[in-house]
């Protein structure tokens, strides 16, 4: 067992499973954990996501991006430190025939993305493999729309599959890159691939047929929020071959305050008032910054001839439900 039960109320559901879980492997600054998992797929219910349900093959993310908005998954594992998110990684339990039994309780026109929590391609991925068992799985079948979301080139090695899936399903990859700056991508996302890298992974699953879209997310007051900033991030996804491209801003729930302001504090310290006042009563930025930001996306997505998100053809092989005929045989 990982740690011990507290003294006073028991814990319950996903805290008592992080409790049982078996250490699987340590390095200096992480631990790796096993988890296990009742269900592999979450309906979303949140009105501002374009997808319906959500694969999240690990809990907790080693890049440590300083602007996580997911830090708060650990607290339901009673871990209150927001940097064990990042230090303590929890791979699910993967069993092939539950996942399929998952898969049915789907109706095929709803959208299943992967990532949307941790990233799928994260570190633990290339010891675990856990993301490319789902995929072979989804392969198996056509008909679904699946997306993954990610920061890692590693999301090439699975080409493969990817290919095979987007014979029969609608396949997209969303690659979030917050700038092409090295070494502020450096300081914001630590251990996360470079943005060159990343923009390299679109050109080669582009080439594979594999459509990708560019997330700048998070957009970051006066860091990242340049018309030149957005430009250069957009016209270099274009250039790669991406289809789409959406910007948001920075989404700072407290859990994400407790890195990001001291992170601020240490390497941008003449913004820190700047953004104790911006997020001082909401995690969320209302009204005019918003909107700019907004028209931004419009205006590059049409300087760049890009589609608007999530546009897709399907596929030649996308499985045809039988039409209803108007006469008896």
């Amino acid at each position: 067992m990982l740690f011990e039960e507290p003294c006073g109320p028991k814990l319950v559901g996903i805290a008592r499973m992080a409790a049982a879980s078996d250490l699987l492997e340590a390095k200096q600054r992480v631990e790796y954990l096993e988890i296990a998992a009742r269900s592999y797929i979450t309906k979303c219910t949140s009105p501002r996501m374009h997808f319906v349900w959500t694969v999240n093959p690990y809990r907790g993310c080693e890049f440590g991006c300083r602007y996580c908005y997911a830090r708060y998954a650990h607290e339901f594992m009673e871990l209150r430190d927001p940097k064990q998110f990042e230090t303590m990684i929890f791979a699910k339990s993967f069993h092939a025939a539950v996942f399929r039994e998952d898969l049915k309780k789907i109706p095929s026109q709803e959208s299943i993305w992967i990532g949307t929590a941790t990233d799928p391609y994260q570190p633990a991925e290339r010891r675990y493999g856990i993301t490319r068992r789902m995929l072979s799985v989804l392969a198996e079948r056509g008909g679904r729309r699946i997306g993954i979301t990610t920061k890692s080139d590693l999301v090439t090695r699975d080409v493969d599959l990817l290919r095979e899936l987007a014979r029969a399903n609608v396949v997209h990859v969303n690659m979030t890159i917050t700038t092409l700056d090295e070494p502020l991508a450096r300081l914001l996302e630590p251990l996360a691939p470079r943005p060159s890298l990343r923009l390299a992974a679109i050109e080669r699953l582009t080439a594979e047929g594999i459509h990708c879209t560019v997330l700048m997310h998070p957009v970051m007051p006066f860091l990242n929020d340049s018309e030149t900033a957005m430009d250069e991030v957009c016209g270099a996804g274009a250039r790669a071959g991406m289809v789409s491209f959406s910007a948001a801003p920075l989404f700072l729930k407290p859990c994400s305050k407790q890195v990001f302001l001291p992170f601020i504090e240490t390497h941008f310290p003449a913004l820190l008032p700047k953004y104790r006042q911006l997020y001082a009563r909401r995690a969320y930025l209302e009204g005019e910054y918003p909107e700019r930001v907004r028209a931004m996306v419009a205006a590059l997505t049409e300087k760049y001839g890009l589609a608007k998100r999530g546009v897709a053809e399907l596929p030649e092989a996308w499985p045809v439900e039988p039409q209803l005929s108007l006469f008896p045989a």
